[in-house]
């Protein structure tokens, strides 16, 4: 009986070691998430609930890192063309499509999923990319263009706001006064990118495609050059702004504007909560409409988007992860929480706009979303819009700090779009 009991207890004994042995053996899903905002606060948030969805499913450990827009919008299209790369990342280059992997066959509810982020996932399919039903991520977050302004700095001055229907000629003029009235260090600027160089551009009448093909600059972006090269010479829009970075990096001009050093700051939606946390009660604030040219009154579109890349090794980890991120409660607390825009159609959000400033700028941003121009938003989606931002941005600085003169910046812009146009019909 005790021998009995013995090798009864040796054999369970055996069954649990050979139990643990295996849990042990079984291989962690590790799946990379890249991941990159202006808004730090966004970013632990992020970061918690990728733990969070670690402790739901011990089995998939999330490797989370964050890095600089720069880095991302450089490195990564390079790492996924070598089969290189995160298994998730938030991007705002639609061109990464044919990098997607479509999780709708790897989710719990595929069409729920879809229900709740509707037209949005257009975004992400490109015709004869992507099948026309697949579930490559979600977009993240939809963005506008539009200039903030320190209200304070105008009302010491006593300039009036500029009028929704002012042009970026006045909008630049107004806070130069300003400046040169409060001793502000900089009267205007914008973030050191070629999307948001390309805003005014439209208003102004500008096109970048002309017959299928990319055409830059027509005789409309000459003209919106010409402006922006005669308020650097006269220190309207400073040098520094564009000049203190090399090649096509991306420069954010937040930090500036939060110091009380910025009169006017072209940037967009996705600052209105860093803004109204780091301004505080500093100085009073707001957005103002899109700047209007002889085309309109055009606010840049954009966006952003969480995706998953075929590249992974555990692709049904990927689609569980993405499938919690774009769940309709992690979309209204990120909606609410971080005054964001989200693809999916969360119902009446209740924005966290603690202060009148916030309040009234994302009013504005919610009031400008129907002045996107369609060809600003058929660009997005074009393949090789991401190399003529980058051009733009490059010939811009290179006109601002005096390499190139205006002549010349034209006849290097054509010329590099040219080349632009070539490699993508070498590649169709």
């Amino acid at each position: 009986m005790k021998t009995y009991l013995s090798g009864a207890f040796a054999l369970a004994l055996a069954t649990v070691s050979f139990a643990w042995s295996s849990v042990a053996m079984a291989e962690t899903q590790t799946i990379t998430f890249l991941f990159t905002d202006d808004d730090q606060a966004y970013v632990e948030r992020m970061e918690a609930l990728s733990k969070e969805f670690e402790t739901a499913h011990p089995d998939i450990k999330v490797n989370f890192v964050s890095s600089g827009y720069d880095a991302v919008a450089k490195q990564l299209p390079v790492q996924l063309a070598i089969g290189e790369g995160p298994d998730i990342a938030k991007i705002t280059d639609w061109q990464l499509a044919p990098y997607y992997l479509d999780m709708r066959p790897l989710m719990k509810d595929p069409d729920g999923f879809a229900k709740l982020h509707g037209d949005s996932l257009n975004t992400l399919r490109f015709p004869g990319v992507n099948e026309p039903n697949s579930i490559n991520g979600y977009v993240a977050s939809q963005t506008f263009n539009l200039p903030f302004v320190n209200k304070t700095l105008f009302e010491q001055a006593k300039e009036p706001l500029p009028k929704p229907t002012a042009t970026l000629k006045d909008i630049v003029e107004a806070s130069a006064r300003v400046a040169k009235a409060t001793g502000a260090q900089i009267p205007f600027t914008m973030d050191r990118s070629g999307h948001r160089f390309s805003g005014a551009a439209f208003s102004y009448g500008s096109n970048y495609v002309k017959d299928g093909k990319f055409s830059f600059p027509d005789d409309a972006a000459k003209h919106y050059i010409t402006d922006l090269y005669n308020w650097t010479k006269d220190g309207s829009f400073p040098k520094e702004m564009w000049g203190a970075a090399g090649g096509t990096q991306y420069k954010n001009m937040g930090d500036e504007f939060v110091n009380g050093n910025v009169v006017t700051y072209l940037a967009g939606n996705w600052m209105v909560n860093p803004f109204q946390k780091k301004i505080g009660d500093a100085f009073d604030w707001t957005a103002i409409s899109a700047p209007c040219g002889d085309a309109g009154c055009y606010a840049m579109p954009g966006g952003t988007a969480i995706v998953g890349f075929k590249r992974t090794k555990y692709p049904q980890a990927v689609a569980s992860f993405i499938e919690f991120l774009g769940s309709e409660k992690v979309q209204r607390e990120i909606a609410e929480n971080y005054v964001i825009l989200t693809g999916a159609d969360i119902k009446d959000p209740q924005y966290k706009l603690d202060s009148k400033n916030a309040k009234d700028a994302m009013a504005v941003f919610l009031a400008s979303r129907n002045s996107a121009p369609k060809a600003a938003r058929d660009l997005e989606r074009l393949k090789g819009s991401s190399a003529i931002y980058q051009l733009i941005v490059q010939r811009m600085s290179q006109l601002i700090v005096g390499e190139l003169s205006l002549e010349d910046t034209f006849k290097a812009m054509s010329a590099d779009v040219d080349k632009v146009n070539v490699a993508l019909a070498a590649n169709k």
